[in-house]
């Protein structure tokens, strides 16, 4: 089995809860400004795989980073070429002790797995001692080569002009948290997990090609309805990769706003829209908050 990078992985965060709806978008973007008396912090939601096409980027992207001092992303992706590292995530995704999907899921859902993995001419041999977060994550990278979507994503753009530029970047989660959520997802109920994961895999290229228009506008309710509203369906999955990080980020925020630093969060969108948002968080503490 090939060793994959955080960075790869995160992909599922923003893309495997597809779902196809269509409305106009509206003329903004997705940055916004969040004020508290004369402070203030950008915060920008981003995609974490960018086609080439999709660039430049919205001009409000670079004018927060212009205008700021650090920029703040999720989590610091470690180096792809520290194979220790690889070996240690790798091993923290897989069942021990001999356990496989055969032994958490029905005869019917892994069958349909193993037709779906087949159908990119792979074998479920090699995927059957994975944990169902790491085999959902990999349909999802699977899918994203299929759509021939391709580019690092606004994350590692940032990251990588933060450098040129010596800008030192912060994080809000170490890599280990991530990796944990990761090896959890869809762990108390694999069945359901991975059964929905494989109904909403087909619509993965129409769902990421209405995704981006709608990030690049700002359009927010539009963006809810395409990356939380699925996820609705399996709220454990719901509470554990948006909404109970949303509010573990807060403090991390707040305390942004009492340095002489200027800072510019980086979070994948979906963390952005919807009732449970980080910007809602914010507001509902007082925060003014406005697209720029």
């Amino acid at each position: 089995m090939k060793f994959f990078t955080l960075k790869k992985l995160a992909i599922a965060a923003t893309l495997i809860t597809a779902s196809i709806f269509s409305q106009q978008a509206i003329a903004e973007s997705s940055v916004w400004k969040v004020s508290k008396g004369n402070d203030h912090v950008y915060i920008g939601g981003t995609v974490h795989i960018l086609p080439v096409s999709e660039f430049p980027l919205p001009q409000e992207f670079i004018t927060a980073y212009k205008n700021t001092d650090t920029i703040v992303l999720e989590t610091k992706l470690p180096d792809p070429n520290d194979q220790a590292f690889q070996a240690k995530m790798m091993a923290q995704v897989s069942y021990k002790d001999g356990k496989k999907l055969t032994d958490v899921l029905s005869k019917e859902t892994y069958q349909a797995l193993t037709e779906y993995i087949a159908g990119f001419g792979g074998d479920i041999n090699r995927l059957a001692g994975f944990k169902p977060g790491f085999v959902v994550t990999m349909m999802a990278m699977m899918e994203a080569q299929r759509a021939q979507i391709a580019g690092d994503g606004v994350d590692t753009y940032f990251s990588q002009l933060a450098v040129k530029d010596k800008k030192i970047p912060e994080y809000l989660e170490s890599v280990e948290f991530q990796i944990e959520m990761l090896a959890n997802m869809g762990k108390d109920d694999a069945e359901s997990f991975v059964k929905l994961s494989l109904s909403q895999m087909g619509e993965f290229k129409s769902m990421f090609n209405k995704l981006l228009p709608a990030w690049r506008a700002g359009d927010a309710k539009q963006m809810a309805e395409l990356v939380i509203k699925p996820m609705q369906e399996d709220p454990k999955s719901l509470k554990a990769l948006m909404t109970d990080r949303n509010k573990n980020w807060i403090p991390h925020i707040e305390k942004m706003f009492n340095d002489d630093d200027k800072e510019f969060v980086l979070v994948g969108v979906g963390h952005l829209v919807g009732e449970e948002s980080v910007l809602t968080l914010l507001k509902a503490k007082g925060y003014q908050v406005a697209k720029i």
